[in-house]
C-alpha cells in the first residue's frame, strides 16, 4: 500500500530527522475517556467484539483524530489477541479486567501451543489494519503494536492480571527451562503477527513490554529482552520500499535503557519515573526517545499541562528524535479537552527546538 504521508513527523522523528515540530501520539488515546468510544462500545456489545469488528475498529482507531491533531493513529486492539488465538479462550469482566479460561499451567499446556497463523486466527486484526489504512488516506502514520513476550505469558500464566505475580515468578525460578520454552514460542508468534501487520499496511510497530519492570535485573536480560532483541532482529524492517521503524517499551525500565537500545530498535519508550533528559544522555544518538508525561498529569488544569509539556520539551532540548507521549496510558476520567491542551502545547511550545529544521517536512 503506497499512499502519500500527508504528515510524516513521526517517520522523521524515529529515524532521528528533523521536524518542524515534535510529533506526539498518546497511548491509549483511543479510548474510554472520549464518550464517542463509550458509545461505540455500547454499541458493540462487549470489548471482544469491539475489538474483532474491523469496521468498529477502524471507527474508534481514528475518533481521537477528528478530536486532535495528533501525528498518528495507533491500531485499536488489545495484546491478549494472541493469548486468545492460541486457545487460551480470553474474556474481559467489568471492574475484573481480562481472564483466560484455559491459562498455562502446566508443561503439558505449554507443549500444546502453536505459533497461530495471522491472516486466519488473527484475521481480523489484520482486516482492521488494511481498513484503517484506507480511511486514514495518507492522513498519518499508522502504528501496529504486540506485547512483549514476557508481559504475554505474565498474563498467559496468571489467567488474568494479577497482584503479586506468583504463578508466573514460581515458574521462572522453580521451571525456568519451562518458561523458556513458553517464551519461545509466544516470540514467534509475536514476529508473525507483526510481521502480518506490516504487511498489511502498519508503518510503524511497537512493542509493549508493560511487566518487565517485575523482574530482576538478570531476570529481565534472560527472560525479557533477549526475547525483544530477537524480535528486532526478525521483523521485516521494510515492506514495499519503506522503512518500518520499531519502537521497544518496558514499563519501569529505565534501569536498562542502553541495553534496550542496544536491540537495534529504532526507538526507546520511556516511562515518567525518569528523567528525559538523562535518558537522552545515556543513550546518546543511538535511538529517538519516545515519553514521558506522567499520565496523571492530564488530570491537571490545562495551564498547568502546558507548563508540564514546557517542561519535558525543556528536558529532551532541541534537535531530532523526540516522539512526545505519556509514560503509560491516558485513564479513563481524563477530561479530552485536557488531551486537546497537551497536543496543542506540544505542537506550539516546540517550534523553537526545531528552529534549525529549515528543511524538514
Amino acid at each position: 500500500m503506497t499512499t502519500t504521508l500527508h504528515n510524516d513527523r513521526l517517520l522523521r522523528a524515529l529515524h532521528r530527522q528533523p521536524v518542524d515540530v515534535t510529533p506526539v501520539w498518546l497511548m491509549r488515546q483511543a479510548g474510554r475517556y472520549l464518550p464517542e468510544y463509550r458509545a461505540a462500545r455500547t454499541r458493540a456489545g462487549s470489548f471482544m467484539r469491539l475489538c474483532q469488528t474491523p469496521e468498529l475498529a477502524c471507527e474508534v482507531t481514528l475518533q481521537p483524530l477528528a478530536r486532535f491533531p495528533l501525528d498518528a493513529a495507533i491500531l485499536f486492539s488489545d495484546i491478549l489477541t494472541i493469548p486468545d488465538a492460541m486457545g487460551l479462550g480470553l474474556s474481559f469482566s467489568d471492574g475484573e479486567g481480562p481472564q483466560f479460561t484455559r491459562p498455562v499451567r502446566s508443561i503439558a499446556d505449554i507443549e500444546q501451543l502453536g505459533v497461530p497463523d495471522p491472516e486466519r486466527e488473527l484475521r481480523y486484526v489484520m482486516d482492521a489494519v488494511r481498513l484503517i489504512r484506507r480511511e486514514l488516506n495518507g492522513q498519518v502514520p499508522l502504528i501496529g503494536f504486540a506485547g512483549s513476550p514476557w508481559t504475554l505469558a505474565t498474563y498467559m500464566v496468571e489467567g488474568g492480571s494479577s497482584k503479586d505475580y506468583a504463578r508466573i515468578k514460581g515458574l521462572l525460578y522453580d521451571q525456568p527451562t519451562a518458561l523458556h520454552q513458553l517464551l519461545e514460542v509466544v516470540t514467534e508468534t509475536v514476529i508473525a503477527y507483526l510481521n502480518a501487520q506490516s504487511a498489511a499496511g502498519a508503518q510503524v510497530l511497537m512493542v509493549f513490554d508493560t511487566w518487565g519492570g517485575l523482574l530482576t535485573p538478570r531476570a529481565y536480560q534472560e527472560f525479557s529482552l533477549t526475547y525483544l532483541a530477537r524480535i528486532v532482529a526478525d521483523l521485516n524492517r521494510e515492506v514495499a520500499g519503506q522503512s518500518i521503524p520499531v519502537i521497544l517499551f518496558t514499563k519501569g525500565g529505565g534501569a536498562w535503557l542502553e541495553a534496550i537500545a542496544a536491540t537495534g530498535c529504532d526507538a526507546v519508550g520511556v516511562d515518567w519515573t525518569m528523567d528525559l533528559s538523562d535518558a537522552r544522555r545515556r543513550v546518546g544518538d543511538r535511538v529517538a526517545l519516545q515519553g514521558n508525561l506522567d499520565p496523571a498529569a492530564l488530570y491537571a488544569a490545562p495551564e498547568h499541562i502546558r507548563k508540564l509539556v514546557a517542561q519535558t520539551l525543556a528536558d529532551f532540548g532541541p534537535g531530532a528524535g523526540h516522539i512526545f507521549n505519556l509514560g503509560h496510558g491516558i485513564q479513563p476520567g481524563v477530561d479530552p479537552d485536557h488531551v486537546r491542551a497537551l497536543v496543542d502545547a506540544v505542537h506550539e511550545l516546540s517550534k523553537p527546538y526545531h528552529a534549525n529544521a529549515a528543511d524538514a517536512g
